[in-house]
């Protein structure tokens, strides 16, 4: 017997305290009698919405620092090259080694955030990031520039992986997957930022525009300061700190009755205190992490796999050398080259809009599949067009469409989806430190293509790199269809149970993924039988 020949009987579902889902939670025994209290619960369901909407939105600030510099960077170069007279390898380094630093935060990040809280681990990324902007902005030199270049990396590399977390550990379960978009979203707001940074002060000399371009990125940083006096500290960080009332207080804020908010935190506080009969506090996470539960093991390379295939299907070498590729095409004019990159930015900014409508509706592995497939799809097409037709009009335009196509299809899926997963299937105890793992695997995969991609593109040919690019993306979709899980509308605590239970992993769309929840409904189909 189904779920639903025994919904509304005497036992109902909404008699389950903990680890049900919050649409389970709203039955008609529940709902308030007077109009009063109807319009009561209506007003804190829309003050709930917005306060956590703006939570998100304020911790995603420091992704645009990531994406300004991403984007910016593709113009920059071309003029930094020529003012500083540097050579085709260093401007690969220069590219690239943001990427390879910026591991350095993510290592620091996870350990950091344990200590002083996911919030002001934020604030530390902001504050490096903007000592690296400023320096590379007054460099005089090489040298001085990659100094600057090692701090942002550094700060990058803080704020990139702690803002998925924060918002994963904030949000109700029904609205986790749009709200972990925001870090995703604002770090494509920063890329076009950055492209439209670029087509706009490239008309300055060469001794000044990249400079003012650079400069730019330090804005951003100012709105996270101010961020810092809206945003509470992670409910579940401060259930890890033992500071009981105060993660009750902010759960007030965040969950849409009062009911829920202890299901929450009773939730927490056994994932922080106990798992299995053994308490956490025996093993020290660095521990855990060495020597993985097989459950834990299927977490990390389910997450730090994800966050590989992410950067090594080439959506770096797309968004930093865009120019490369249009160049490789027949566009000569550095001008048109920079505006034809403005629209390789709005497109990846628009159809993260898709994903943001679609992940909690849909579910994380859909997306997953349309993203790699498409991505798939666009990156062999662009190494025909590249390899077996001549420069001109036609292939210009061909390039165009499918660059935009790639960005496209990651923004849908792959970009931010990636994010989410990582920021959802680690256990509380070890999800900082596991999340930056996964976090470094990604920028390590980030610095390797953006540092290669020219050398590989003089030795095999553009076309010929991307059709390495389309290899590596196929075999994205078997690790997707093999090794990720469905997590939509389950608890943070109930995705750990999961993986715990194997067979709930291997395609199983049980839509409350919740052991106890399913125990207690077999249990009363042999009763009522």
């Amino acid at each position: 017997m189904g779920f639903q020949q025994h919904g509304n009987s005497e036992l109902g579902l909404s008699a389950i305290a903990l680890g049900s889902k919050n649409e389970y939670k709203r039955m008609h025994s529940d709902l308030p009698e007077g109009d009063d209290d109807v319009l009561q619960q209506e007003a804190r369901r829309n003050s709930t919405r917005k306060y956590v909407i703006a939570c998100a939105t304020f911790a995603s600030l420091n992704n645009v620092l990531l994406g300004y510099d991403v984007g910016v960077m593709s113009g920059a170069v071309i003029f930094i090259k020529e003012d500083l007279k540097i050579s085709e390898v260093k401007e690969e380094f220069l590219v690239g080694i943001l990427s390879v630093i910026s591991l350095l935060g993510s290592l620091g990040g996870g350990r950091t955030s344990d200590i002083i809280g996911r919030k002001w681990t934020m604030a530390i990324a902001a504050v490096i990031f903007q000592m690296g902007s400023l320096i590379m902005t007054l460099a005089p030199s090489f040298s001085i520039l990659m100094v600057g270049r090692f701090l942002a990396g550094v700060g990058i590399g803080f704020g990139g992986l702690i803002a998925p977390i924060y918002i994963a550990e904030i949000s109700p379960n029904t609205t986790r997957g749009f709200l972990t978009t925001f870090p995703e979203i604002f770090i494509n707001l920063g890329i076009l930022l950055g492209y439209v940074s670029n087509y706009a002060f490239s008309g300055f000399s060469v001794h000044i525009n990249w400079r003012i371009m650079l400069a730019v990125g330090i804005l951003p940083s100012v709105f996270i300061g101010f961020a810092l006096f809206i945003i509470p500290e992670s409910p579940r960080w401060l259930v890890m700190q033992n500071r009981i009332e105060e993660a009750r207080s902010v759960l007030l804020k965040t969950n849409e009755s009062d009911r829920e908010v202890e299901e929450r935190l009773a939730e927490i506080q056994q994932a922080a205190g106990l798992d299995n009969g053994e308490h956490y506090e025996e093993k020290p996470v660095w521990y855990e992490l060495l020597f993985p539960s097989p459950s834990l093991r299927r977490m990390m390379i389910t997450g730090i796999g994800i966050q590989c295939f992410q950067q090594i299907s080439g959506i770096d070498a797309t968004v930093y050398y865009s120019p490369e590729i249009f160049k490789a095409a027949g566009i000569e004019d550095n001008a048109k080259l920079l505006a034809a990159t403005v629209a390789v930015g709005v497109t990846k900014t628009v159809f993260i809009l898709v994903a943001i409508l679609l992940i909690d509706k849909k579910g994380r592995r859909p997306l997953l599949f349309v993203s790699t497939i498409g991505m798939t799809v666009c990156l062999f097409s662009i190494g025909v067009s590249l390899s077996l037709f001549p420069k001109g009009s036609f292939v210009i335009a061909l390039a165009i469409v499918l660059v935009c196509g790639n960005v496209a299809f990651f923004s849908v899926g792959l970009g931010p989806v990636c994010w989410v997963l990582t920021s959802e299937i680690f256990p509380l105890r070890v999800r900082a430190q596991a999340s930056s793992l996964g976090a470094v695997g990604n920028r390590v995969c980030s610095g390797f293509v953006a540092m290669s991609f020219l050398s590989v593109s003089r030795a095999i040919t553009v076309g010929g790199a991307f059709f390495l690019f389309a290899a590596i993306s196929s075999l994205a979709i078997v690790f997707v269809y093999v090794l990720v899980p469905e997590t939509k509308g389950k608890s943070l605590e109930q995705i750990e149970l999961m993986f715990k239970n194997e067979h709930k992993r291997q395609g199983s769309e049980i839509e409350l993924g919740d052991v106890e929840v399913q125990k207690l409904v077999q249990d009363k189909t042999i009763l009522t039988d």
